[in-house]
């Protein structure tokens, strides 16, 4: 506008300079001078105008482009600000989608877990019982063992006169056993008499009766050893006497032995030890055959018969007792071992999708940062650059950035592959 006003004024300038050159012209010429002069004067009044005109509307020009400008600007501004808005709630939108899913998700698995851990509190809760009760058991069953010895002993002298039949001597024998076997808690896992027998070649084998083990093995126990020798010499009026009805009871043991030692029980039952059981009624008749045969232990031991008197037969199926309870805790420990092992691999398929949240969540607030840094630095820049040449003062809003990450588990157990 400024270059326009100018030239006109150049122009105006042009006039009044040929005028005056003009004017030294001759007196003919000033005439037609003058013409041109009052020319001149009329096209300066007219550009005047025009100039007049020309300023007026370049005042409002500038009027009008200012307030353009403003709208313009707060229109971009408003805009920005809606967009970066918008995209802002989309992806928060899109993030607490993501978060409801993980969270239904972690939900879904961290139930059975904690099902999973009342389960594994209850089988440890029952072992520890089971395995307090077992002590107290032990300790209730050593205390029945001796008192139980004890009684035997004592109830021996008095059946001695009630033994002289040997139906008598045979019933008593397996009423004894039948006692014992009570006396140690061990009916649920013995089988009698009338319960179990092998046909063999040489006719049927009926122990008296049959000790299960753990690990579904089997101990034959047999209470058919004759002890009339013995009930003889206590009825025996002199030591002569007495010594003879002895020896005849130590030859009869070690009949027995060797008749018990032929039959080989181990080779009709499965999962037999090589040994079968022989048990006497009372402690005193292994006494008497040990003082007048002191080979006899050996002798069995050789024929692969182990000799057991009450107290020895209560110990021992109180220990297979015992080994069947630590059989059951190791049962518990076994199922609290599968318990742990499941619980170990879900907590960690638990760790890898909190991980992988983790880092998709970080992903959303990562994205979101980069598209606020570059509507900063491409937009609102120039946006701000724009309103400092116009002169605006309305200052640009951006949300600022999100800075709080979402922190995963560092713990590596939580991550690895459960073991096979």
């Amino acid at each position: 506008m400024e270059i326009l006003i100018a030239i006109i004024v150049g122009v105006a300038l042009g006039f009044v300079v040929g005028w005056l050159v003009a004017r030294s012209q001759s007196a003919g010429e000033r005439t037609s001078t003058a013409t041109k002069l009052a020319q001149v004067a009329a096209q300066r009044d007219a550009t005047a105008q025009q100039l007049a005109a020309l300023t007026q509307d370049r005042q409002r020009l500038v009027h009008e482009f200012e307030s353009l400008s403003a709208r313009v600007l707060e229109q971009s501004q408003k805009s920005l600000l809606d967009l970066a808005d918008e995209r802002f709630k989309r992806e928060r939108q899109t993030a607490d989608a993501t978060l409801e899913k993980r969270e239904l998700a972690l939900k879904a698995m961290v139930d059975p877990l904690q099902n999973t851990l009342i389960e594994v509190k209850r089988e440890v809760t029952t072992a520890e019982r089971a395995r307090l009760e077992a002590n107290a058991a032990l300790q209730q069953q050593l205390t029945t063992m001796r008192e139980a010895s004890d009684r035997l002993r004592t109830e021996t002298s008095q059946l001695v006169t009630a033994l002289r039949a040997p139906q008598v001597r045979g019933r008593w024998g397996e009423l004894q056993l039948r006692r014992v076997v009570e006396a140690a808690g061990m009916l649920a896992h013995v089988d009698f008499d009338e319960q179990t027998s092998v046909t063999t070649d040489d006719g049927t084998l009926r122990p008296d009766m049959v000790v299960h083990l753990p690990g579904n093995k089997d101990v034959v126990v047999d209470a058919k050893v004759a002890f009339s020798g013995y009930l003889e010499a206590m009825d025996a009026r002199d030591e002569p006497t007495r010594t003879a009805r002895l020896d005849a009871h130590a030859r009869q043991v070690r009949t027995h032995i060797d008749q018990l030692g032929a039959k080989a029980y181990w080779q009709q039952f499965e999962s037999t030890p090589e040994f079968v059981v022989m048990f006497l009624p009372a402690e005193t008749f292994l006494q008497a055959a040990m003082e007048r045969d002191p080979s006899l232990l050996e002798h069995s031991f050789a024929k692969n018969v182990v000799i057991a008197t009450p107290a020895t037969l209560v110990a021992l199926l109180r220990t297979v007792a015992y080994t069947w309870r630590q059989e059951q805790l190791a049962s518990n420990a076994q199922q609290i071992f599968t318990a742990g092992a499941e619980l170990h691999k879900r907590l960690g398929t638990m760790g890898r999708h909190l991980t992988d949240m983790s880092k998709k969540l970080n992903a959303t607030v990562e994205s979101f940062n980069k598209f606020n840094n570059s509507l900063d630095r491409t937009v609102v820049t120039q946006a701000r650059r724009f309103a400092e040449l116009q002169g605006i003062d309305a200052p640009i809003e951006t949300p600022p950035p999100l800075e709080v990450l979402a922190t995963p588990a560092h713990k590596p157990d939580l991550h690895a592959e459960p073991a096979d």
